[in-house]
């Protein structure tokens, strides 16, 4: 069962014109997508997808940045087959709980660029 869903979409000159300002990766990415980041060679295109993501995931549950939720809070990896992956915090495991009743939930997420745009889109389903 559906719960909610998510779509973003960003300019990624945007993410490469942030990117120079001085603390700026620091305060929306993880240590972990920080550190994974070096195996690319477009870190805008890198930085943009997780960027989406992260907004995408919070429109799934309908708080957007609220709550006290920030994008530290929501890690973006890839997992062994190279599948894009949600992680989240625990502040945000027990919104789920609160807000949805959920315990057992699904993360599904997809992501995609091009040169000027990269776009995510996020469902969060119910596990039977």
């Amino acid at each position: 069962m559906i719960i909610g869903n998510g779509v973003d979409i960003i300019d990624n000159k945007r993410i490469e014109k942030s990117l120079k300002i001085k603390g700026f990766k620091k305060r929306l990415f993880t240590f972990n997508e920080i550190k994974q980041s070096k195996k690319y060679r477009n870190k805008t295109n890198y930085f943009a997808k997780r960027f989406a993501a992260k907004e995408a995931f919070v429109k799934s549950i309908g708080t957007g940045f609220r709550d006290n939720i920030n994008f530290n809070d929501i890690e973006i990896y890839n997992n062994k087959k190279g599948s894009p992956k949600i992680k989240i915090s625990q502040k945000i495991q027990d919104i789920l709980k609160k807000k949805f009743k959920l315990k057992n939930y699904d993360i599904h997420l997809s992501l995609s660029d091009e040169k000027n745009h990269s776009i995510a889109f996020v469902i969060l389903n119910r596990k039977k």
